[in-house]
């Protein structure tokens, strides 16, 4: 029996039901045994799902171009900033950053001499991959666990949080809010009452058992909704996602926060398309049929509530610049490519296929939601993406 399913069992026995959240947690994340961390080749046609950078380098070479853009206009607005930052959190491997620092170091030299390319990662296995796969950028490269620890970069340890440093530039994530923990959450419509599903062990095997009867909280529906709903209707919440968001948030002095996850908004979750919520989990490219099977073996995700994390940044003092879906982002940080091909580079055939698999409705392009939010200095002016 491999090692979260073990633990998993063991605090099962300890407290009778688990939150869905905790076994998701260890089931993904378990120190050395969590499926994110037992191998980096899970990604891709040889593993178990495609991402946008599995299919090749043109992805973070968009991202980069659009982050020089935003990045020089802050330092041309704001003269006082020496350096800027990019602060990528969930870098997986790294070969995202890989791409990223490359055109950057290829296509604009002089503002790759003034970024600090942070990774906020608490997983020291996958700090691992990423030193290995960006041992060329050694130099422009740091890592940090967590937000409070990047904060704490150069400042003492005695001085108070709101004396501790905070970022310039550009903050990201690329498909990590979506494999946060989530409570999962069913409508017991005679009572009216939501309650919490949780984990427990039945002749051996992990089951669904109820565990706390809630009336309100954050990420769910409007009560006037929810007498509409049929009994069993069920959702998940993730609280981890909305406390990384303004984690993040709170962090960024000037600048933007940008993630790129599959997600809907509220009224698009709390739909009759969604009886069952969005939890899934995921095995060599299929949706598999239990997802409380086999812990650490398949990827466990559910869609992010883009309302609930755009009402956080904005309750930080961010601004909504964008929210719409990869495609629509991306075509248009092409369109600006094709107005200035000389600062992009040259564009193969090979990466027109790739930008076809990214942008592609049934692809990527539909799927895959972008969510951009700002806070600039009083002289900055707004700037689309």
């Amino acid at each position: 029996m491999n090692a979260p399913a073990e633990i998993i069992r063991r605090e099962v026995a300890r407290c009778g039901v688990l939150s869905f959240a905790r076994f998701m947690e260890l089931a993904l994340y378990c120190p050395n045994s969590g499926y994110y961390e037992r191998e980096k080749d899970n990604l891709g046609r040889r593993g178990d799902f495609y991402t946008s950078v599995s299919t090749g380098e043109l992805f973070g070479r968009l991202l980069a171009f659009q982050f020089a853009n935003w990045l020089e206009e802050l330092l041309a607005l704001n003269p006082q900033l020496a350096t800027v930052s990019i602060v990528e959190a969930g870098a997986h491997d790294g070969q995202l950053a890989s791409d990223i620092l490359t055109w950057l170091q290829q296509s604009r030299r002089r503002l790759f001499e003034q970024i600090e390319y942070d990774i906020v990662e608490p997983s020291v296995r996958q700090q691992g991959w990423q030193r290995e796969t960006l041992k060329g950028f050694a130099p422009h490269v740091r890592w940090f666990s967590n937000f409070p620890e990047l904060a704490r970069r150069g400042s003492v340890a005695s001085e108070p949080p709101s004396k501790r440093t905070r970022i310039s530039g550009v903050i990201f994530a690329n498909e990590l809010l979506d494999a946060m923990p989530v409570h999962r959450l069913g409508w017991d419509a005679k009572n009216k009452k939501w309650f919490e599903w949780g984990v427990t062990l039945e002749n051996g095997k992990f089951a669904w058992a109820k565990i706390e009867t809630l009336t309100t909280g954050p990420g769910l529906p409007d009560p006037a909704l929810c007498e509409v709903l049929p009994d069993g209707y069920t959702i998940e919440t993730s609280p981890a996602a909305e406390n990384w968001w303004r984690e993040a948030a709170n962090i960024l002095e000037f600048g933007r926060l940008l993630t790129v996850d599959y997600g809907l908004t509220a009224d698009e979750l709390f739909s009759p398309g969604q009886p069952g919520g969005t939890l899934r989990a995921y095995s060599r490219h299929h949706t598999t049929g239990d997802v409380l099977a086999n812990p650490g073996e398949q990827d466990l995700t559910a869609h992010v509530n883009f309302s609930t994390i755009q009402s956080t940044g904005e309750a930080c003092g961010l601004q909504t610049e964008i929210f719409s879906t990869q495609a629509q982002f991306l075509t248009k940080v092409v369109e600006k490519i094709f107005k200035t091909p000389e600062l992009f580079g040259g564009w193969s055939a090979k990466q027109g296929r790739q930008f076809q698999t990214l942008t592609h409705p049934e692809h990527l392009g539909h799927a895959f939601r972008v969510l951009i939010q700002a806070r600039l200095a009083a002289i900055c002016r707004p700037a689309s993406a």
